[in-house]
């Protein structure tokens, strides 16, 4: 394993922070303060560090400081030192001008392609917003999903993105014109080699992760039977070849042509399935659990994946977000929830508005104050 973790985090003109510098030893963080204190606006500058629009997924315009009366957010950075087994490596991302649209993102002084920042730190991490999860509807358990198979499979990022973008343009020949039947196969043919690496890329994550579920064992927290209900998933989930995968999702495609154009949205492919989560041993599914068991899911599932990361010798280990989480747990399970982020080695943020959540957190992590006038790390 490679070892992974931030030694100093830096925010200009970043959402409520003109400018704050918080230098870190690679233990645990916590971060208690009241509400809109700033808390998870440093969680998820600290999520920029990975490719895609971080934790909240707000547009990169609106990241920048903005003082009542300004129009628009100002330019804003993040920039970060990481310690990488014996190395040390520079990130930072941000915006050069006020409103900008995309983010620039630099590697040791070098402008790179943000899949780049895989190669130097992966992250997991769990808000409130996923709170309902179970409750929400597919394509927001599909976001959480593709998180996790991102954080295991990098290139995963890559080919939801080419699927997603020729799944638009196909959309829009259908519904608007002009009918080009070569510009629809040649499409139809992305997001059929897209979609079938998409679909495989999920499955493996899948069958992984419930491994490392089952291994764990009776653990404060319940255990969970994970499916995806996805055609194209479970295809790959039965062993299918990818490329007989691929060559069915383009015959279908080109085969809903018409249903397609009248529903005004394709209507077949991995962007229909759904992540199903059953309580194991109330062999109940999560959506009918109790909202503290829902919760209680979600993190054992958060932390199944952090573990089996961590143990990977050919990538960094894991960085874990969590906010808001320590709220939500009795003593037993806030407990658990500490020694197993020890156990694993790794550097994990937390939230919380009181201290006293992260008693057991004394002396082993570093503890700092958020509050209106910044950060204060405590003595430890």
């Amino acid at each position: 394993m490679t070892r992974a973790a931030l030694t100093r985090l830096t925010l200009t003109d970043f959402r409520s922070y003109a400018r704050a510098e918080l230098p870190l030893d690679g233990r645990a963080v916590y971060l208690f303060g009241s509400n809109g204190a700033g808390k998870t606006n440093l969680l998820e500058a600290v999520s920029l560090l990975t490719a895609g629009r971080g934790l909240r997924g707000s547009p990169i315009a609106e990241l920048g400081r903005r003082l009542p009366g300004e129009p628009r957010g100002r330019a804003w950075a993040v920039a970060a030192e990481i310690r990488l087994g014996e190395e040390a490596v520079r990130l930072g991302t941000g915006v050069e001008q006020a409103g900008a649209p995309r983010r620039i993102v630099r590697l040791d002084g070098e402008t790179v392609p943000p899949g780049r920042l895989a190669e130097v730190q992966r992250q997991v991490w769990l808000t409130p917003a996923q709170d309902r999860l179970f409750l929400e509807g597919a394509s927001e358990r599909r976001r959480f999903f593709d998180r996790l198979v991102y954080a295991a499979r990098p290139g995963h990022a890559a080919q939801a993105s080419a699927y997603e973008k020729a799944q638009r343009e196909r959309m829009r020949l259908l519904t608007d014109g002009p009918d080009d039947p070569a510009w629809l196969t040649a499409l139809e043919a992305r997001m059929g080699e897209a979609g079938a690496l998409m679909a495989q890329a999920r499955a493996a994550t899948l069958a992984d992760l419930q491994a490392e579920i089952d291994e764990r064992g009776e653990r404060p927290f319940p255990q969970a039977r994970l499916s995806l209900t996805g055609d194209w998933e479970q295809m790959a989930a039965q062993g299918v070849a990818v490329q007989e995968i691929e060559s069915r999702l383009v015959r279908a495609l080109m085969d809903a042509r018409e249903r397609d154009a009248a529903a005004g949205r394709a209507l077949t492919g991995p962007h229909r399935g759904d992540l199903a989560v059953v309580h194991a041993e109330k062999d109940r599914p999560a959506a009918e659990c109790s909202t503290g068991e829902q919760k209680a899911l979600i993190l054992n599932l958060v932390l199944a994946q952090a573990a089996r990361l961590s143990r990977a010798e050919s990538a960094p280990n894991p960085i874990l977000l969590l906010d808001e989480v320590a709220a939500h747990l009795d003593r037993r399970r806030r407990g658990a929830l500490f020694d197993e982020i020890e156990a694993l080695g790794l550097q994990a943020f937390l939230t919380g508005t009181d201290e006293h959540l992260f008693e057991d957190l004394r002396g082993r992590a570093q503890g700092v104050r958020v509050d209106a006038s910044g950060l204060a790390p405590l003595d430890a």
